[in-house]
């Protein structure tokens, strides 16, 4: 029950609070040994001084008793004679007669003179166990709580007690304790305060380092050119704390080495990839040129030949359009300003589903849009490739008969939050009472692949990779240019698939 109790407190989750908790229960379980330690000792001296009185006061109390008749009670024998002397005896003294475990006579000594008291039959039981061994014992008396006693044998064969109360000592005990208890509960509140302080202080560079890491971990670390915020102050090398802070700090400067490493390697690769593709354009158009001008040579070509041309042909087309879109894949990684103008997204749309309607005839196509415009600012361009990419992406990879369904609609910021926590993709909302732009595609085709899902924005990504060579696929750029193009608007893309439903969701800001 006691450890189920344990378990259930709270306990303290951060290093300053557990050092403090350490310390201050440190500190206690001392004081506590301190206190019991003093507390016993006390004890122990009281009531050997004590004993020390009830030896020298001896039995002449009980003697008195004895040798006299039955005390009544109230007599008062201050002046004391050889019978009942009570001049040399301690207020509270007791004395007791027993004869075969019978108490013939006791009585107690009071500030007023003597008093008799009657003994239960267990206070005799009590008495008549106590060996007279010339030692002092506690006693529990049902009418005078406990004493120290003192037994001796009388001249007739009975047995004389004496003894004298513990009250004193148990009320100077309890002084002690009640004291100590103030005083060390007052150490241990001023303890904790000032452990709790010096800790902070002394815990400050790693709470420092605590902070540079947050705002390290803040840090848009994936791409581009990162900045890393001043480095945690160090402190005495020595200490534990400096220590950390000090590997912390080796530790920023290699990450900061690597990352500028690798901003210099995406720059290059960028680079290269818009001149190679801006460099191929020019011969890709070439040889698709003179394929297309072989075709149309008047004399016979053979059957052979003519295949070979026409692939010829397509094949240098579908090169073209790889390198368009790597090239624009390379503008938008560099940057590069788009146009900033007044777009209707609606007319886009409906633009977008004629051209995918005559594309792929044997789809169902259906389109919904809200009964006002949608304006958008950015680029029309850029946005009707945008939506004929993810068009043609619903067409290529679902069979016949799919029914494709393309919706427009305007939401605000607040239903746009609430949806963004169920769905994957982040992008810049907008500013407070905002609106945004919603546009869907939803398939009920087989669905995409989980296995590809989480990388199915990444550039190359194929949903059957087998087909990679093969005539007229696609080079797996669409979606990478569909979330590009929608991250340079400030917007995002995200995908929810499922066997039988797969949705596209982009969301632009209509600011």
């Amino acid at each position: 029950m006691t450890l189920a109790l344990l378990r259930r407190l709270p306990r303290p989750h951060t290093l300053r609070a557990r050092l403090t908790c350490g310390l201050v229960v440190l500190l206690a379980v001392s004081c506590a040994a301190v206190g019991l330690a003093a507390v016993v000792g006390l004890r122990g001296f009281l009531t050997g001084r004590l004993d020390e009185q009830l030896t020298e006061a001896g039995n002449r109390f009980a003697v008195s008793l004895e040798h006299k008749g039955e005390l009544p009670s109230g007599t008062d024998d201050h002046d004391g004679d050889e019978h009942g002397d009570t001049r040399h005896q301690a207020i509270g003294t007791f004395g007791a007669r027993l004869v075969d475990g019978t108490a013939t006579h006791a009585a107690v000594v009071r500030p007023s003179g003597t008093e008799n008291v009657a003994l239960t039959a267990g206070d005799e039981k009590r008495l008549t166990a106590i060996p007279a061994d010339g030692k002092a014992h506690t006693v529990d008396l049902s009418a005078l709580d406990d004493y120290r006693v003192l037994v001796t044998s009388g001249i007739d064969g009975d047995v004389l007690i004496t003894g004298l109360p513990l009250e004193p000592v148990e009320a100077t005990v309890h002084r002690l304790e009640l004291l100590a208890g103030i005083v060390f509960g007052l150490a241990l509140t001023v303890t904790g305060v000032a452990g709790a302080l010096w800790v902070r202080w002394s815990l400050r560079p790693l709470s420092r380092v605590a902070a540079t890491a947050t705002r390290v971990s803040e840090l848009p670390l994936a791409s581009g050119e990162v900045a890393l915020p001043p480095r945690a102050p160090e402190s005495d090398p020595r200490s534990e704390v400096g220590q950390v802070a000090g590997a912390f700090n080796r530790m920023l400067g290699h990450v900061e080495d690597a990352l500028t490493k690798r901003h210099a390697s995406e720059e290059r690769l960028r680079s290269f990839a818009a001149d190679a593709s801006h460099e191929l354009r020019t011969p890709v158009a070439s040889v698709r040129g003179h394929a297309e001008l072989a075709l149309l040579h008047p004399g016979p070509v053979p059957p052979e030949i003519k295949r070979a041309l026409e692939r010829i042909a397509a094949e240098s087309s579908r090169m073209g359009e790889m390198v368009d879109e790597m090239l624009l894949l390379a503008r938008l990684d560099a940057g590069r300003p788009l146009e900033r103008h007044p777009v209707d997204l609606t007319m886009l749309v409906l633009d977008a589903v004629t051209d995918a309607r005559a594309a792929g005839p044997d789809h169902r196509w259906t389109l919904e849009l809200p009964e006002e415009p949608v304006t958008v600012t950015g680029d029309a361009h850029r946005l009707q490739q945008l939506l004929a990419n993810l068009l043609a992406n619903a067409r290529g990879h679902t069979p016949v008969g799919t029914k494709v369904t393309v919706s427009l609609e305007i939401e605000t910021e607040t239903e746009t939050e609430i949806e963004t926590e169920t769905e994957s993709g982040a992008g810049a909302g907008a500013g407070a009472g905002a609106t945004a732009a919603v546009l869907t595609v939803h398939d009920d085709g087989p669905g995409v692949p989980e296995d590809i899902q989480p990388g199915v924005f990444e550039r190359f990504t194929r949903a059957d990779r087998r087909r990679t060579d093969a005539p007229g696929g696609g080079a797996g750029l669409g979606l990478s240019i569909v979330a590009a193009v929608a991250e340079a608007h400030g917007g995002q893309v995200s995908l929810r698939s499922a066997p039988g439903s797969t949705t596209f969701t982009v969301r632009l800001s209509t600011g």
